[in-house]
C-alpha cells in the first residue's frame, strides 16, 4: 500500500477558541465538514465529550445529523459514541434514524471511555464498571440491526432493524480483541509508544473472526497531522491543543485553544512544562516531504487501510491550508477525488 492508495479521513473534537462559546465551535465542525468534502476526505467524524470545558459536542449523533445534512457525498459518523453511557436500544434507534435519512453515508464508531470526571459519571448514571460490558453491550446493539432480540426478546429498535450501518471499535486496551472477536474495523491511536500500537493491530489481525459485520480485518490509525511551509510552523500548530491538554492535567479542565505566541511565552510551572513537553511528542507534523516520510513509514509499520486525522490548533486557516496540503500528498485532489468517492459507495 502507498500514500495514494489509503483512505485519509478526519475527526473533529469541536474545540472551543478564546472568546468563542461552544455554539461557535459546533457550527465550525459544520463548516470544516464542508470543506472536507471539497477536499475530497473519506470520512468525517464527531465525538463525544460530556462537562468537559473547551469541548463541544456532548451528543455525537445529533451533531452527525447537522453534518449529514450540510454534506452530500462525504460519510459521517461518531468516533465515537461512549457505549457505557447508553442503552444499546437508543444507540441502534438514533443510528437508525440516520441511516434512513442519509442512506450508505453512515457510520458507528463505537468507544468504551466513560465520564472525565467522577461528577460526570455520576450525573450520567455510570462509573468506571461499565467500561466492563462493552463487548456484551455491543453484541445487543449490534443484534437490534440484525434482528436478533436476545438480549431483550420481542424488543425492536426501529428503524433500524433490517439496516446495515457499518460500525467501528475505538482502541483503548482490550478493544483490540473485542473489535476482532466482532470481525469489527479497528480504530487504533498512533500512540507513542509505536511498538504496544503494532503490537494490538497484529493481534486483532490474527484473532479476527469473519462475521456478519466484516469479513476481513481493516485498522484505522489515528493521529494528529501538522503541514506548514517550515518544520517550526508546523510545531506552532500543536502547540495550543498540548497546551490544553498540559493544562487538564494540572488543573482539571481543558481551556480553549489561545494562539501559539502566548503559551511560548507563558512562564510554565515544572509540573505544566513536564506535560506540555509530553503532549507534544508522537504526533506527524512538518513539511509536506516530512510529513510524507513519516506517515509512509507509519504505513509500513501498520499496513494501515486508512489514516483518521485528528488536529486542533487555534489558527482555522493553518488548520484548513494544513489538511489542503494533506489531500495533496495523499492524492485526494482533482481526478482523484472522483476514485475516493466511488471507491466509498
Amino acid at each position: 500500500m502507498s500514500l495514494g492508495t489509503t483512505r485519509f479521513s478526519i475527526l473533529d473534537r469541536s474545540r472551543t477558541r478564546e472568546g468563542e462559546g461552544h455554539p461557535r465551535a459546533l457550527r465550525d465542525t459544520v463548516e470544516f465538514a464542508r470543506q472536507a468534502e471539497a477536499l475530497g476526505y473519506h470520512r468525517f467524524w464527531v465525538s463525544e465529550h460530556h462537562g468537559v470545558p473547551g469541548v463541544a459536542g456532548p451528543a455525537p449523533t445529533v451533531l452527525a445529523a447537522a453534518v449529514a445534512a450540510a454534506t452530500s457525498r462525504i460519510r459521517v459518523g461518531t468516533g465515537g459514541v461512549m457505549l457505557p453511557n447508553h442503552q444499546p436500544l437508543v444507540v441502534a434507534e438514533q443510528f437508525g434514524v440516520l441511516e434512513s435519512l442519509y442512506p450508505g453515508r453512515i457510520d458507528m464508531g463505537l468507544g468504551r471511555s466513560v465520564g472525565f470526571t467522577g461528577g460526570v459519571r455520576r450525573a450520567l448514571g455510570h462509573d468506571r464498571k461499565d467500561a466492563d460490558d462493552f463487548e456484551a453491550q455491543l453484541a445487543e446493539l449490534l443484534g437490534y440491526f440484525s434482528g436478533d432480540q436476545s438480549a431483550h426478546p420481542g424488543v425492536h429498535a426501529w428503524p433500524a432493524e433490517g439496516l446495515r450501518v457499518p460500525a467501528f471499535v475505538l482502541a483503548t486496551g482490550a478493544g483490540a480483541d473485542i473489535a476482532a472477536a466482532s470481525g469489527l474495523p479497528l480504530v487504533i491511536a498512533a500512540v507513542r509508544s509505536r511498538a504496544r500500537m503494532v503490537e494490538a493491530i497484529e493481534r486483532y489481525r490474527a484473532g479476527f473472526r469473519p462475521g456478519p459485520w466484516g469479513r476481513e480485518p481493516y485498522v484505522i490509525v489515528s493521529g494528529t497531522v501538522a503541514i506548514a511551509d517550515t518544520r517550526e510552523e508546523a510545531w506552532r500548530m500543536l502547540v495550543p491543543e498540548a497546551w490544553s491538554h498540559a493544562y487538564s492535567k494540572v488543573h482539571g479542565e481543558f481551556p480553549p485553544l489561545v494562539p501559539a505566541e502566548r503559551i511560548l511565552a507563558m512562564d510554565l510551572d515544572e509540573r505544566e512544562r513536564r506535560h506540555f513537553d509530553e503532549a507534544l511528542r508522537g504526533h506527524v507534523h512538518g513539511t509536506e516531504d516530512d510529513v510524507a516520510e513519516a506517515l509512509e513509514d507509519l504505513l509500513e509499520r501498520t499496513g494501515a487501510d486508512e489514516f483518521l486525522v485528528h488536529t486542533s490548533t487555534h489558527d482555522r486557516a493553518a488548520r484548513l491550508e494544513s489538511h489542503r496540503r494533506l489531500a495533496r500528498l495523499a492524492g485526494l485532489t482533482g481526478a482523484s477525488y472522483q476514485r475516493v468517492v466511488s471507491a466509498a459507495s
